[in-house]
């Protein structure tokens, strides 16, 4: 059996041990919430624009994590608050397989949903802390290539590989919510082995402690302390409209691909079962978004943020124009929507690499755990308010309208991108 002092020696030795199963854990809970409910209530009967509007007031916890973020960076430590928060998301998702047989599904999963989120936004504010705690600056830079992979292959593990599993229960059992009970217990038992995984396997930095002499005064004195500290920030106003709007078309977009891939061909989609709908997400996606993340983060590390946020801004961009190909032809193959999964993921995985090392640069100082929470929340915010109306958008103007508009949100991407100031050296070896 293993000692603790050894596997702390083996995460220092190699961070790749916890990074990976840190942003995988990370990604699951936030995939369950805003993808896999997605799917679950488009084959449950929900219309377009019911999903997106209330799975869009899911983003909510990610919004306003900042006012409580504080409490994480004063009580106890990372460490703890990202264990403990893994082991709660496990009791979670255990509870909300069990409200789907329920003839009021649709509200309870809501309900379960949202306290779900809430548990995942901690456990953000927590591992994203741990990980600039754990890591010099240059490994921030190094690993967040596989930071960002791993956390988009537990995007693809859910919106592929557990889809997949939804689709084989649905197709031999007919029963819809007994396969969707089944992913989420699943779910929950991952969480329930990562908690005790991360127990033994996470480092303990020296800097990681709690604050000391914490009382309700200090709290919100701190916490007031932290927020105004992060809007006197040069270019503070600059950074947080590159926050909201860099991955505008990603808002919308988001809240209509599996509608529009599971969708019938009358009404404007392919027309894909929930299998087939998995089995693209979760092979070609994997290889599209696993080389898109470790390319962009391997360029970052030595060539620097500032030398390639153009390209990645123009990659993140373009390859939304794919699902307006798919719109338009409607292919019945699969090698071309593969393809085009293919170009949108390598595309998303590459440009996405920026906007994390952005956020990683602003949040840098005495609050870096804090004022990388509010980033996130503003970067929630930015995906939540344009998700709530894509439904209506799409059921308005059609799956091919609502593509061009998303690549004509585009536009906005490149603006925000040409404000921002990053020192030539950062994220550089």
């Amino acid at each position: 059996m293993l000692k603790s002092g050894q596997s702390i020696n083996w995460a220092a030795k190699w961070p790749w041990m916890w990074i990976s199963t840190l942003y995988f854990a990370q990604a699951l809970p936030y995939v369950a919430v805003m993808t896999l409910s997605v799917i679950m209530y488009k084959r449950m009967g929900i219309s377009n624009t019911d999903i997106a509007l209330y799975t869009s007031w899911l983003y909510l916890p990610w919004v306003i994590k900042p006012f409580w973020s504080p409490l994480v960076d004063l009580i106890r430590t990372k460490r703890w608050w990202t264990v403990t928060m893994e082991l709660f998301i496990g009791i979670g998702l255990g509870a909300l397989a069990f409200t789907l047989p329920l003839s009021c599904f649709f509200q309870a999963t809501l309900a379960v949903f949202w306290v779900v989120a809430f548990m995942s936004a901690t456990h953000d504010i927590a591992a994203d802390g741990f990980y600039m705690l754990a890591l010099t600056e240059h490994q921030q830079s190094f690993y967040v290539g596989i930071r960002s992979t791993f956390y988009r292959i537990a995007t693809i593990v859910g919106q592929g590989l557990l889809v997949m599993l939804a689709g084989v229960i649905e197709e031999r059992t007919g029963d819809i919510p007994l396969a969707w009970m089944a992913v989420m217990l699943a779910l929950s038992l991952f969480f329930l082995v990562v908690s005790l995984y991360h127990g033994v396997i996470l480092p303990r930095p020296i800097i990681d402690r709690p604050a000391p002499g914490v009382t309700a005064r200090n709290i919100i004195r701190e916490f007031l302390a932290t927020f105004a500290s992060f809007f006197k920030k040069k270019q503070a106003w600059v950074a947080i409209a590159f926050m909201l709007l860099y991955r505008l078309p990603e808002a919308q977009l988001v809240k209509l691909i599996n509608p529009f891939l599971l969708d019938s061909r009358e009404a404007g989609g392919l027309g894909l079962s929930t299998s087939e709908v998995g089995f693209v997400y979760g092979t070609v996606g994997i290889i599209g978004l696993t080389l898109g993340g470790i390319i962009g983060g391997f360029v970052a590390a030595h060539g620097g943020l500032k030398k390639w946020i153009w390209p990645m801004a123009w990659s993140i961009s373009l390859t939304c124009g794919t699902f307006c190909y798919l719109a338009i032809v409607q292919p019945s193959d699969m090698l071309s929507i593969n393809a085009c999964v293919f170009i949108e993921q390598f595309g998303y995985g590459f440009g996405f690499t920026a906007y994390m090392l952005y956020l990683i640069y602003f949040s840098e100082g005495p609050f870096r755990t804090a004022h990388y929470a509010i980033c996130t929340g503003f970067m929630a915010l930015g995906m939540m308010l344009p998700g709530m109306a894509a439904g209506w958008l799409q059921e308005t103007m059609g799956y091919v309208n609502f593509f061009w508009w998303v690549m004509g949100c585009c536009i906005v991407t490149i603006a925000v991108t040409a404000f921002i100031k990053v020192p030539a050296s950062f994220g550089r070896k």
